[in-house]
C-alpha cells in the first residue's frame, strides 16, 4: 500500500517543483490592468488589460482618449498663427504582444512590438484668405485616421508585500504607417468661381512636409483629402494591479 501510494504522488511532487514562482508566489498572477499616469497631463486617460501567457510572453490591449481641447502645451510655438485656436481630440487603440527576458511572467526588461489605430479631429483652424483686399476667414475641420507599427522596450516591475502593484517604464517607442484625412473649409459667405480658383491655389501651396493632399472647391469652401505617412511616440509610467 505505501508503495502504491508513493507511485501516485510521486507524479504530483514532480510537477509542482515545475511551476514557476515569482517572489513567495506558488503560481503568478496572470491579469494585470494598468494606466499611463504621464499621459494625463496630455488630458490622455488611457486603461491596458496584460494578460501573462507564460514566462516568455505576454499580450496587452490598450485604449486612450484625449477629449477635445487645445494642443496640450502649445501656446509658445503656435500662437499667431491659423492653429492658435485649434481644438483636437484623439482616439488610439493599441495591441502589444511582449517578450520578456529574465525572470519573466510579466516582471523585468521587455521588449514589444506593436500595432496601433489612431482617430485625430481637428476643428477651428482658421485660414485668412486675402481676395483682392477682402479678407475671408476660412473655418477648417475634420478628421484622420491612421494605422502604424512599431516596437516599444521597457521594464517592469512587482511590489507590494504580495508583489500585487505593478510599476510599468516605457523607456523609448516609436511606430510609423500611413493615414488618410477628410478636412473641410467653411466660407462665411459664398465664393465665386475666380475666388474658388485663388482658394484652391492658396490651400495647394501650403507647406506641409511628407503630406500629399488633394483640393476640391465649391462656392461654400473647399474639400480637402489628406493622404501621407503616420508617426509617433510612445514613453511614459504606468501604475497597474495584477491578479
Amino acid at each position: 500500500m505505501r508503495t502504491l501510494l508513493l507511485a501516485v504522488m510521486m507524479p504530483a511532487a514532480l510537477f509542482s517543483q515545475t511551476e514557476p514562482e515569482i517572489g513567495s508566489e506558488a503560481a503568478p498572477k496572470m491579469n494585470i490592468v494598468k494606466t499611463n499616469v504621464t499621459a494625463y497631463a496630455f488630458r490622455n486617460v488611457n486603461l491596458t488589460y496584460e494578460r501573462i501567457i507564460n514566462k516568455r510572453f505576454s499580450v496587452s490591449v490598450g485604449y486612450g482618449t484625449v477629449a477635445k481641447g487645445g494642443i496640450p502645451f502649445s501656446n509658445s510655438f503656435i500662437k499667431d498663427t491659423e492653429f492658435e485656436d485649434i481644438e483636437i481630440s484623439q482616439s488610439h487603440f493599441t495591441i502589444e504582444p511582449r517578450i520578456y527576458l529574465g525572470q519573466g511572467y510579466g516582471k523585468g526588461f521587455y521588449f514589444a512590438p506593436y500595432y496601433r489605430h489612431t482617430t485625430f479631429d481637428a476643428e477651428n483652424v482658421v485660414l485668412d484668405v486675402d481676395f483682392s483686399g477682402d479678407t475671408v476667414p476660412m473655418s477648417i475641420s475634420g478628421q484622420a485616421k491612421g494605422n502604424s507599427a512599431g516596437l516599444m522596450v521597457g521594464a517592469q516591475w512587482f511590489l507590494g508585500k504580495t508583489d500585487s502593484w505593478v510599476l510599468d517604464f516605457w523607456i523609448a517607442g516609436g511606430h510609423y504607417g500611413g493615414g488618410k484625412g477628410d478636412f473641410r473649409a467653411r466660407s462665411p459667405r459664398a465664393l465665386t468661381p475666380a475666388e474658388q480658383a485663388e482658394l484652391k491655389t492658396e490651400i495647394e501651396d501650403l507647406d506641409i512636409p511628407f503630406v500629399e493632399y488633394t483640393v476640391a472647391t465649391d462656392a461654400n469652401g473647399a474639400n480637402i483629402n489628406v493622404d501621407g505617412p503616420w508617426a509617433g511616440v510612445r514613453s511614459g509610467l504606468s501604475l497597474g494591479y495584477r491578479f
